[in-house]
């Protein structure tokens, strides 16, 4: 059915919601918005869906988020009646719509025949994988966008093990979810009825305290709280991370903490920062600001569904600087690995966990401890999907796992980046070196000098709508019919096809396989250690370039680092 005929049939539909009615209204007189809003279903991939709020099959709705939830309701029943009766946990952030589309999805589950347990108010998306777990529940679903802008919503589905769904489980829910040709003809139940029938069952607070039982674990020395006096600012960036961090701090005995008032309390519009990304310097503006008159020792951020941490410390001159995920994972990996060796407490097959795009210095470190890194996949449910192969298995101890878009997982109670484990060994890593005299950006310049100067880069570049996801493709294929033999003169010697599972070496022309599942991803590695790569984002109309270098001094790797980006950004540039 073509575009037009899917805007006829919701226009025509008489028991249309009556702000959606109203939406499609206001569209009709700009065909290239209407066009947009129906030409495609909103994809249900492997990381569940992601889009703008409105009217559209192309967008998020409360039928489209009962479409998904009747693909996943077919998904669970078809293991029958035991995993009907475990159910779903549900989620939501504090986005537009989030309460209203997390009580659809419990309604929709109930309706068939599902046990739904849903969150009394917004929790950390941690908390819910957490969650899954603590319940034996055979789902779960968080509805959050993410740091994406103010007009998205999104749908995160997970296993039974806290993870989001690997590919496989989620290709079957995908499967019946694409199978449903009519979001509009769902009918479900009041909800005041299925809570009557124990279909739909509230959950809070018992969920809250078991979570942070869990998060006193994470600290190496929780002695340090008493010993050292760390002042820390905090803001949650209007999302759901306030209680949490403010619990799990303070039941360690951090008793200096600041919260940025003004990003306190959840907004959906984000209204104090132009996005509500750790990732960006900007959105810590008005930590900085506190952090100056409380004269801090670290501040933190978290995102809006608490799944990813910024953290940003004094440099040499005493200023703020944000430090990247990839320098927040090393501290991290250093000081874990370092407290567990002087205990004597690493593991023999002990394993640190990364993506393809995080940077090597975090190899470099778990080698120096004897212990192995494994690559996997950009996402962090291939992290989560390894964790539970280990535990399956046996072969291999999870230490750490992290990822540079600033996710770290420091103990699988949760199979899911956690913001809030993240704040909680942050503070713990300035209090060890603020004991020894040290800020916590010296502590990272002694990392730096320990294992080399590494620094990434990261470019991206939006393409919006059908032609910009033409465009996407087309840089990728234009990349594999003609790939670069030198970036910035250095020579290209191996090259990286994750969509063919094969890795080349140039000189040799050998072939390797790479074991990991296909996705359309390129990586070149250059004959200094430097490598790039090419990435379209699984959530965002964009393609994402990252960059590695390594230098003997930081001056030798910003001058590398700036010299290989500009240089293959010029070749992108003049494919667009």
């Amino acid at each position: 059915m073509d575009w037009k005929s899917l805007y006829t049939t919701w226009a025509g539909y008489q028991n249309l919601n009556g702000e959606l009615r109203v939406l499609l209204e206001e569209m009709q007189r700009d065909e290239a918005k209407l066009e947009d809003a129906f030409y495609k279903n909103l994809e249900f991939g492997t990381g569940g869906m992601r889009g703008e709020i409105g009217a559209g099959t192309n967008r998020m709705n409360l039928y489209t988020v009962r479409k998904a939830t009747v693909g996943l309701a077919q998904y669970i029943s078809s293991f029958g009646e035991e995993a009907k009766g475990r159910g779903a946990v549900i989620a939501y952030d504090s986005r537009h719509k989030s309460p209203e589309f997390a009580l659809e999805a419990a309604k929709t589950l109930a309706t068939f025949g599902v046990k739904a347990y849903l969150f009394d108010e917004l929790r950390p998306t941690p908390e819910l994988s957490f969650a899954v777990r603590e319940l034996n529940a055979f789902a779960g679903i968080v509805i959050t966008a993410s740091h994406n802008p103010p007009e998205y919503n999104g749908y995160k589905v997970y296993g039974q093990d806290g993870a989001q769904l690997p590919p496989e489980a989620a290709d079957q829910v995908i499967s019946y979810v694409n199978a449903i040709e009519n979001e509009l003809e769902i009918q479900i139940e009041e909800a005041d009825i299925l809570k009557r029938k124990g279909l739909i069952e509230m959950v809070g607070e018992e969920l809250d305290t078991a979570y942070n039982r869990e998060l006193l674990t994470v600290p190496e020395n929780p002695q340090l709280a008493e010993e050292i006096d760390v002042s820390i600012v905090f803001t949650p960036l209007h999302g759901t991370a306030n209680k949490s961090v403010r619990r799990a701090l303070q039941s360690l005995g951090y008793q200096n903490l600041h919260i940025v008032k003004e990003q306190e309390l959840p907004d959906p519009d984000f209204s104090t920062v132009k996005s509500p990304n750790p990732e960006e310097p900007a959105a810590f503006e008005m930590a900085i600001e506190l952090g100056n008159k409380v004269e801090a020792d670290l501040l933190i951020a978290t995102d809006p569904d608490a799944d990813r941490l910024g953290i940003a410390v004094k440099n040499e001159v005493g200023q703020y600087v944000v430090l990247t995920g990839n320098q927040t994972g090393a501290l991290f990996l250093d000081y874990l690995l370092s407290q567990k060796n002087e205990k004597g407490k690493i593991p023999q097959n002990g394993v640190v966990l990364k993506t393809i795009v995080t940077s090597e210095i975090g190899r470099a470190i778990a080698e120096s401890y004897g212990l192995k890194t494994v690559d996997v996949l950009t996402g962090f449910k291939f992290i989560a999907e390894k964790i539970n192969q280990y535990h399956v298995s046996g072969e291999n101890s999870f230490l750490f796992g992290y990822e540079e878009s600033y996710g770290y997982l420091i103990k699988d109670f949760a199979r899911d980046k956690d913001a809030i484990q993240a704040a909680v060994l942050a503070v713990e890593v300035c209090a060890h070196y603020k004991k020894q005299g040290l800020t916590l950006y010296e502590g990272l310049l002694n990392v730096f000098e320990k294992y080399g100067y590494y620094l990434e880069g990261l470019r991206s570049l939006t393409l919006k709508g059908i032609e910009g996801a033409k465009q996407i493709s087309g840089i990728l294929n234009q990349f594999r019919q003609n790939p670069p033999s030198r970036i910035a003169g250095i020579p290209v010697v191996a090259e990286e096809d994750y969509q063919r599972s094969k890795k080349r070496t140039l000189l040799s022309n050998d072939e390797d396989l790479i074991e990991l599942p296909k996705s359309n991803v390129l990586k070149y590695f250059l004959e200094d250690g430097t490598w790039v790569c090419l990435r379209p984002s699984g959530t965002e109309p964009k393609i994402k370039f990252y960059f590695g270098v390594q230098g003997k001094s930081m001056t030798e790797a910003e001058s590398k680092l700036s010299g290989v980006m500009e240089d293959f950004m010029s070749k992108i540039e003049a494919l667009v």
